[in-house]
């Protein structure tokens, strides 16, 4: 019977690790985000998370994690199995409840040898840096639109010059200095470099490694209040890129940013504004891009020459062909609140696939599917009400696929008149489809909002036979 229970345990237990590991990775292993995400989900959603499969992206730092974490099931087993029936199954589940203190204190300890590691890898990435006197460096930063004004910059300036950028979703200073250590090459004339941090001092790290001539600041708000823990410290960590720029670098900020405004007329070597005149909310990360070229020395004629071989003119967005002849715009690479505001006014919009007006262009019914933001801290109930009056303004029906703040993107739809049915809590991606299906005719246009379920992409992307 002991040996039936102990290989139950050890299964349970396993799972767990699992679990924990894959929410570390998940959350960069970053203490603040992990426990923002607590802050965020609802109990019952985390204990449903608990009792799912979970697994990790398997790479060394996670392989080396879940063996040593089985080798120390093992060997609790081996130390307690002596024990008398009652204090062994009473050990058993003392150990269940105390896994996640158990299994999180030893992926922390990980980190040890993994903070060792990485600061290796950033002295030899900065040492290298310093032997390319030449290079231009073009650092990117925000709280969004950072990816899309770099893939802009990077296909223009590519045009005329030789251009390494950091790849997709590398932001992170290991990311960057690997970058460096296994890309960067004597060839290269520029490198244009995307910065994301969740806490002050890393951004400022990150420029004193790769030595930004040039700086880029797209916008600043909420995004990631929760790790930052106010406003404040995250205008001050997006502000580092500019402040570690050379008395001849140049700084370039989104006019349509307040903040960015302000830190304008704080920043006191050579400054642009750009987006001034943009209508559309979103495009204003083309405009930097042009801005940064014209800079460098690129006329309008060679710009708008690549431009217009861009197909897709709106960042951060895909179009797709869905089932049934629906209109599809992917928006699921990440989601921040001005993503989300910009991606509704591109809705509001809407011209078709091709960006002509359709024979239905009026009359085709919009959709949003999304699930609420994470990590805004306390300004998360006010966003999402925002957000909610937008989808009521714009949207025929919205689906929401996790219930956080549900009730305040329904509180701020209903304030632009939209009814309790049109606004939708449904999680589950076959119920989604079935609503999506039921709802829609061909030519209407559904808007893929950040994370939803990739099950229930795959259903929408099937074209019909």
């Amino acid at each position: 019977m002991k040996l039936i229970i102990a290989t139950f345990w050890f299964l349970i237990f396993t799972k767990l690790l699992l679990f924990w590991t894959w929410l570390w990775q998940l959350k960069e292993y970053h203490f603040g985000r992990f426990k923002a995400h607590f802050e965020t989900y609802k109990l019952n959603k985390i204990f449903s998370s608990f009792w799912s499969i979970k697994v990790p992206k398997l790479t060394k730092k996670t392989i080396i994690i879940l063996l040593t974490g089985i080798l120390l099931e093992i060997l609790i087993l081996f130390y307690i199995f002596p024990f008398s029936d009652k204090k062994f199954y009473f050990s058993l589940l003392i150990l269940i409840i105390f896994a996640p203190l158990i299994l999180s204190l030893l992926i922390l300890l990980f980190q040890i040898p993994t903070v060792i590691l990485r600061n290796q890898i950033l002295k030899k990435a900065k040492k290298k840096r310093l032997q390319f006197k030449s290079l231009l460096v073009i650092g990117i930063t925000g709280s969004y639109g950072k990816t899309s004004t770099k893939e802009f910059l990077a296909e223009i300036l590519s045009s005329k010059f030789n251009v390494l950028k950091t790849k997709e979703h590398i932001n992170a200073e290991i990311g960057i200095a690997e970058t460096i250590l296994n890309e960067l090459r004597d060839e290269h004339e520029i490198f244009i470099c995307e910065m994301g941090a969740y806490e002050r001092g890393k951004i400022k790290e990150v420029c004193e490694m790769i030595k930004p001539t040039i700086g880029i600041l797209t916008g600043i708000n909420e995004q990631h209040l929760s790790t930052f823990g106010s406003l404040e410290n995250i205008i001050k960590a997006k502000f580092e890129l500019i402040e570690s720029l050379p008395a001849d670098g140049i700084a370039f900020f989104n006019a349509k940013n307040k903040y960015c405004l302000k830190l304008y007329q704080m920043t006191k070597i050579k400054k642009f504004l750009y987006g001034e005149n943009v209508k559309l909310a979103g495009l204003e990360n083309i405009e930097g891009a042009k801005a940064v070229a014209r800079e460098l020395g690129m006329s309008e004629e060679e710009i708008e020459r690549v431009c217009q071989k861009n197909e897709n003119k709106f960042p951060g967005i895909k179009i797709k062909k869905g089932i049934n002849g629906l209109n599809i715009i992917d928006a699921t690479f990440s989601a921040n609140p001005y993503g989300v505001i910009s991606h509704l006014d591109y809705l509001r919009v809407w011209e078709g696939p091709e960006g002509k007006p359709s024979a239905s262009y009026g009359v085709n019914k919009k959709v949003i599917i999304m699930p609420c933001l994470i990590e805004l801290g306390s300004a998360s109930k006010e966003i999402h009400k925002r957000i909610g009056e937008k989808i009521g303004e714009i949207c025929d029906l919205a689906i929401i696929t996790t219930k956080d703040r549900f009730k305040e993107l329904e509180e701020g739809a209903k304030r632009a008149e939209m009814s309790a049915q049109r606004i939708l809590l449904l999680q589950n991606p076959q119920e989604i489809f079935e609503k999506i299906k039921a709802f829609s005719q061909p030519g209407d246009v559904i808007l893929l909002e950040s994370r939803v379920p990739s099950e229930l992409k795959n259903l929408l992307w099937k074209l019909e036979k």
